[in-house]
């Protein structure tokens, strides 16, 4: 048991590591003395600084011109072996001159630093305006990006891509070659603040230009074509980087932001040159409705603007709210090519009506009931009017109003800002 107690004690008085030691040793103060004097002399800002040492506590005491001298110089203790602590009592200096010294020192040095890197200078400037000069050469050659991609809203936005991404590849490399990495940090990381508060600010902005880029590469429609967009119809006149332009069938201008043209459905009534009409025919409910609706689609196979493939249709369908009156349904297909869309239509109605009025599928009349005051009811059925006599008109012309047609390709002078491929010729008929 003793012999055990005596191995604990001897493992005991081993002192921890890092303690301080309980002996003072005068060879060891001057020995850390020793060390911080010869890091002090070597070290011009700490040359009006003295230092005392005793039980391992170093005293500094002195002036300096500058907080980050000081700052410095308790790092640089705290390294010395052997140091407890540091009582810094260094101040600093009052005294102007030395103050004004230090700040003419520290600009002299980086005006050497300067002077030394000057020729790194000059060669980043060099490289970096060769980049944009051959970035601003390949953005002009307007020929060969247009045939890369011939839509001009594409081909400029190539081309101001080009010139930009030279520009910042020029910055980049020239700063590398200053050796100004941090500036290129703060730069970078600027531009992506900027960026994202830039594009917040102007989302409908950014929004409308993406969506002219995507309706530039789509091509939904052609100069010309007749479309309609959120009930609104008319022919495609330009399509520049803010909005379409159209002009309806009245005449007047309409401006359609992009970015609604591209959320909206859209109706093409030009793409497909071949379109059907449709023809409501009201007869008489007591007439053969099965006998008009041949007759409907004889009379529409034999007028010379329906086409013959597909075939004309007709159907017949109730009307009105007790269905007291039928409607005789028709259509027929025109191609729009030479042929006015609403001039056939009318003109089909017009030979439809005179038909079924030629075979007894007349419209029927109106029939009163009236009330009379000594409780007599009476039907009252208004005369007939006398029937004219027949003439037959010369055939209609069909085609598409030549001074309408004038008038859009008025409007359609290529200025330089439209965006669409431009249609192809107008033919004679006015298509």
């Amino acid at each position: 048991m003793a012999s055990a107690q005596a191995r604990d004690d001897a493992g005991t008085n081993e002192a921890p590591v890092g303690t301080i030691s309980v002996r003072d040793n005068p060879a060891t103060d001057f020995a850390i003395r020793t060390r911080i004097d010869g890091i002090l002399n070597q070290v011009p800002a700490f040359s009006a600084i003295t230092a005392r040492v005793r039980a391992g506590v170093v005293t500094l005491e002195g002036e300096v011109t500058e907080q980050q001298t000081i700052t410095r110089l308790n790092e640089l203790m705290s390294r010395v072996d052997g140091v407890v602590a540091i009582e810094n009592k260094v101040a600093l200096s009052t005294d102007i001159g030395a103050r004004l010294e230090t700040v003419r020192e520290r600009f002299q040095q980086r005006l050497n630093t300067i002077a030394a890197g000057f020729p790194f200078v000059l060669l980043g400037l060099g490289v970096g305006a060769v980049i944009v000069i051959v970035g601003g050469w390949i953005s002009r050659r307007r020929k060969t990006i247009e045939h890369l991609t011939p839509n001009p809203f594409i081909a400029d936005f190539l081309a101001q891509t080009i010139r930009l991404t030279s520009w910042i590849v020029a910055l980049v490399v020239a700063l590398d070659l200053m050796e100004a990495g941090a500036l290129l940090g703060t730069l970078l990381g600027a531009a992506g603040i900027f960026g994202l508060s830039l594009s917040f600010a102007s989302r409908d902005t950014i929004e409308n230009f993406v969506a002219t880029l995507i309706l530039s590469l789509r091509q939904p429609f052609n100069p010309n074509d007749l479309i309609e967009v959120n009930n609104l119809r008319g022919r495609v006149i330009r399509m520049t980087s803010r909005g379409t332009s159209l002009l309806t069938l009245d005449g007047n201008h309409i401006r359609i932001p992009n970015q609604i043209i591209y959320k909206a459905v859209i109706i093409n009534y030009t793409r497909n040159p071949e379109r059907r009409f449709m023809v409501d025919l009201v007869i008489n409910p007591a007439s053969d409705m099965w006998l008009a609706r041949d007759l409907a689609i004889k009379t529409m196979a034999g007028m010379d603007f329906v086409m013959k493939r597909p075939e004309p249709v007709a159907w017949i369908e109730p009307s009105g709210s007790h269905q007291e009156l039928i409607v005789v349904r028709a259509g027929g297909w025109l191609s729009q090519e030479g042929t006015d869309f609403d001039l056939a239509r009318g003109e089909a109605f017009r030979r439809l009506r005179r038909a079924l009025d030629d075979a007894g599928f007349a419209v029927p009349e109106m029939i009163y009931r009236v009330q009379m005051e000594g409780g007599e009811v009476a039907d009252q059925q208004p005369a007939a009017p006398a029937p004219k006599p027949y003439k037959r008109e010369k055939t209609l012309d069909l085609t598409p109003d030549e001074a309408f047609e004038q008038m859009v390709d008025r409007e359609r002078v290529d200025d330089g800002r439209n965006l669409l491929t431009p249609a192809p010729p107008r033919n004679p008929q006015g298509s």
